[in-house]
């Protein structure tokens, strides 16, 4: 790993209460020229928490939340993992940051924060490792030299107030478990996937900790789940396997506890796949980034919460890790790609989850990394692909976070990437002290987007009993156990089922009123006319809908029925897709079984029966049809 460059893959050998009044911005420090200032002052403009419509963040009153990001590291770990830790010399880039925010040792608090006005953020994505929230040893006096206020205190009470002042300030933190321990991320280093140096029930813990931790302060917004998942020296991590590598089961499982457990307010925030594979010309390598996510994607137990996210840095590429020497292969980086190979390749890798509508897929994507060198750097091919990146940020009005936001530097020379740089004397280098060439892009980046009202949008989610069950309903988890010993998939209480598929233990969610009266349907009693003759009916009594089903094996057990929320009735439908895909033109909703024949109802119909062949020359009781009304 070049020691001039953030988080990236490269392969080798909280404080609870309500958030504290708003600082006036007339009390804030003044700006620099050509900064973003007035327009962009964001401490009274938003209300929390925070959710989702369709492809956009929105408040509470529904109105667009452009995530205008920034990294500030430091408490996940800045130690490269070998010589002294309490030498800067082997930390990244000299910059020790004693498992803290770095920069509290060279500037106040405060000025900090005021920087991040400066730059036009609204939000600020913070950093920790989990081996920081269990060290109870204090901080060294020098770390918070500028900040002695900060004396005596623990690392994570460091991070508490770091969460107070920013929130105070009007920003919105995103709490990011960025590193299992303390060390600079993110080659082969222990940090790798999130059970890589501890447990999974650890790393569950330490989530619940942190989100009961921040729970009582609105702006404290997200839960980032893990950071840059990637190839141990002999593992790969996986999307959807169900083993202990498996990625998209973690974080399903952790994302649900904390929604359930602990804050129901955050959004959670998963990020793909960094890095599979060997780096070596001949074997499979890549950065799958979120691309897993169109077959399979995440239906959390509150809708509305969910946010992907990405990582993009001009050294890195689809299958390049970023390396130099060991670890380097022949594939281009992303820097080597022309302005319409970097758009393709990044909407094919991850904004097509924000742009593509009306799919199970559809859901905010946020860049919460990229970055680039400043002053110093000459690499002309480096600079071209910062704007052309910038560009599209633009142009996909995307949500994003720059790596990083602070640095150190001597003579105004040093690690170049952050945005604000402070010496040892406290002096600070800006981004619009109109020596950084960066600073144009970067003002065009952070004044653009959709601001406003959003109109709600219909939500669409994918069910999956692959290796487990997936009850996504608050009610239906505080019940009894409707179907013991089968596997079970029931829709968020505020979706319907709509949609199943034939093999493969597939399901398809929509929108429909939040209600209750469930009923557990096992046999014909209330169907009413033979609508599939010859095959077994599992239908809904009068004015219910499905919203969940259970198997046994392949086989159909049962199916979950509750109020439809309104009449159901009129027109009668019976839907075959025993031989074929049925379903809407379109396809709305998206392929959410891929490679299997699936039956859906019209949007505006419900699915109230599933029917199965029970002959004893059948296969297997998978479904056959489905019985819609409008």
């Amino acid at each position: 790993m070049r020691r001039s460059m953030p988080c990236l893959v490269a392969v080798s050998g909280l404080l609870a209460g309500l958030v504290p009044a708003v600082v006036p911005a007339s009390a804030r420090p003044s700006t620099a020229a050509g900064s973003v200032t007035a327009a962009d002052d964001l401490a009274a403009s938003w209300t929390g928490p925070l959710s989702t419509r369709g492809r956009y963040v929105v408040d509470a009153h529904g109105n667009r939340f452009k995530l205008r990001s920034g990294n500030w590291h430091g408490a996940s770990g800045t130690w490269t993992g070998s010589g002294d830790r309490a030498d800067p010399a082997t930390h990244h880039a000299g910059e020790m940051a004693d498992q803290i925010p770095i920069g509290l040792d060279r500037a106040p608090m405060a000025e900090i924060v005021a920087g991040f006005h400066e730059l036009g953020l609204n939000s600020i994505r913070l950093p920790f490792s989990n081996e920081m929230i269990r060290d109870t040893r204090p901080v060294p006096d020098a770390a918070v030299r500028a900040n002695p206020h900060l004396r005596g205190r623990t690392p994570i009470q460091v991070y508490d107030e770091t969460v107070r002042t920013l929130t105070a300030e009007g920003f919105a933190v995103i709490l990011n478990n960025h590193t299992n321990t303390s060390r600079w991320c993110c080659g082969v280093d222990g940090n790798e996937r999130w059970n890589a140096s501890q447990s999974t029930a650890q790393w569950e813990q330490d989530w619940l900790l942190m989100a009961r931790r921040y729970a009582g302060n609105p702006r404290v917004v997200g839960a980032d789940l893990y950071n840059e998942v990637r190839r141990t020296v002999l593992d790969d991590p996986n999307w959807g396997l169900g083993d202990r590598h498996d990625w998209h089961a973690a974080a399903q499982r952790v994302g649900d506890r904390i929604l359930t457990e602990a804050n129901p307010h955050l959004l959670i925030i998963i990020e793909g796949i960094n890095w599979y594979g060997l780096p070596v010309d001949g074997f499979p390598h890549g950065r799958p980034t979120l691309e897993p996510v169109g077959r399979l994607s995440h239906t959390l137990v509150r809708s509305h919460k969910l946010v992907y996210s990405a990582h993009f840095y001009g050294y890195t590429g689809p299958n390049h890790s970023g390396a130099t020497g060991i670890g380097e292969t022949s594939d281009p980086r992303y820097q080597d790609l022309t302005r319409d190979q970097l758009v393709e390749t990044v909407r094919r890798q991850a904004t097509y989850v924000a742009l593509d509508a009306d799919r199970h897929f559809t859901a905010p994507v946020w860049i919460s990394e990229f970055g680039v060198g400043g002053r110093d750097n000459t690499n002309q091919r480096s600079r071209d692909w910062f704007h052309h990146f910038v560009d599209h940020l633009i142009a996909t009005d995307a949500d994003f976070a720059y790596w990083p936001l602070v640095g150190w530097h001597d003579n105004r020379r040093g690690n170049g990437w952050a945005l604000l740089h402070w010496d040892a004397a406290g002096h600070r280098m800006g981004l619009y002290d109109g020596d950084d060439w960066r600073a144009d892009a970067w003002r065009r980046l952070v004044t653009g987007g959709r601001t406003g009202p959003v109109a709600p949008v219909r939500k669409w989610s994918m069910l999956t009993l692959d290796h487990t069950d997936l009850n996504q309903s608050v009610r239906m988890r505080a019940a009894p156990d409707w179907d013991s010993g089968a596997r079970k998939a029931v829709c968020p209480d505020d979706q319907r089922l709509i949609g199943l598929s034939r093999t493969g233990n597939r399901g398809l969610c929509t929108d429909t009123p939040d209600t209750g009266g469930h009923v557990v349907v096992r046999d014909e009693s209330h169907v009413d006319v033979d609508w599939a003759s010859g095959f077994t009916k599992l239908q809904c009594p009068p004015h219910k809908t499905v919203v969940g089903y259970a198997v046994r094996g392949a086989n159909l057990s049962s199916v979950l029925c509750r109020d439809a929320g309104t009449t159901v009735g009129g027109t009668r439908r019976t839907v075959w897709f025993d031989r074929g895909d049925n379903r809407p033109a379109g396809n709305p909703g998206g392929d959410f079984a891929n490679g299997h024949f699936k039956g859906q109802c019209a949007v505006g119909e419900h699915l109230v029966g599933v029917a199965y062949r029970a002959w004893i020359w059948s296969p297997g009781k998978e479904p056959d049809a489905l019985l819609c009304r409008s």
